[in-house]
């Protein structure tokens, strides 16, 4: 693979995932950790993305204010329309971070009135912005990773909620694995909102179908509701609603 090739595949690998790990980088392309280090060393000079012990982290998921920077964000809008319209008043909702779920907050109604639960810093300031929704930010240690807070207090906290609705961004997806993640703790976050919630929402572009990542979240039996940017009798979907999971 060429240099060109090999930056341009770590760039993308970030936009979808948000984040990459070097082992994960040099496996797949079939290089060294030393090439690795150096790619993503260059691309951090070019400032295309932040370097962090063992990996990379995407700098649009990091600034996600800045909607330009946001990868496919013409999709997300899509997706994040399709989503606003399943909310209620008085629903109860909990929902983790993502660029997906910030154009999702973006679009909700500016008269509804419900209480979202997130653990996600970003998702709290999109979700205050709107004069009669209720926001309840989960406490505990922040992960620089994922702007989200993780760890047992927030865990415990998530425990205590019965939530109508638990709306997640989706890492990867797929029909083998199920919803799965490349973060121990937001894992452990993910789990812990289905568990709570009556309803389980997945939202996220196409391409984060039929991947996987490290470490799964749920089986697809856990999931009632997949939403993307695809039309509802595109073929790629098929295969999800063969576990009866609700495509929007």
């Amino acid at each position: 693979m060429l240099k060109e090739e090999r930056l341009e595949y770590i760039l993308h690998e970030l936009n979808l995932h948000n984040k990459v790990l070097s082992a994960d980088l040099s496996h797949k392309m079939g290089i060294s950790d030393d090439t690795v280090r150096r790619d993503l060393q260059e691309l951090s000079l070019e400032n295309k993305l932040i370097k962090v012990h063992g990996g990379a982290l995407s700098k649009s998921f990091h600034t996600a204010f800045d909607r330009e920077m946001v990868y496919n964000i013409e999709h997300k809008y899509i997706i994040a329309k399709k989503a606003a319209a399943l909310i209620q008043n008085g629903m109860y909702i909990l929902t983790s971070g993502g660029t997906s779920i910030l154009e999702f907050a973006k679009a909700l109604d500016p008269n509804l009135n419900a209480t979202f639960f997130t653990c996600s810093l970003n998702a709290a300031i999109e979700f205050s912005h709107h004069p009669n929704i209720e926001v309840v930010m989960i406490g505990d240690k922040v992960s620089k990773d994922s702007m989200l807070t993780t760890g047992a207090n927030a865990v415990q906290s998530i425990q205590s909620i019965q939530a109508d609705l638990c709306i997640l961004g989706i890492n990867s997806l797929d029909t083998q694995f199920g919803l799965s993640e490349n973060d121990w703790e937001v894992v452990q976050i993910k789990k812990a909102m289905i568990k709570a919630s009556k309803k389980t929402i997945c939202i996220g572009i196409s391409e984060k179908l039929n991947s996987q990542q490290k470490i799964k979240v749920a089986n697809l039996k856990e999931i009632d509701i997949l939403i993307t940017e695809l039309e509802n009798n595109d073929p790629l979907l098929d295969p999800f609603k063969k576990h009866d999971i609700l495509i929007y």
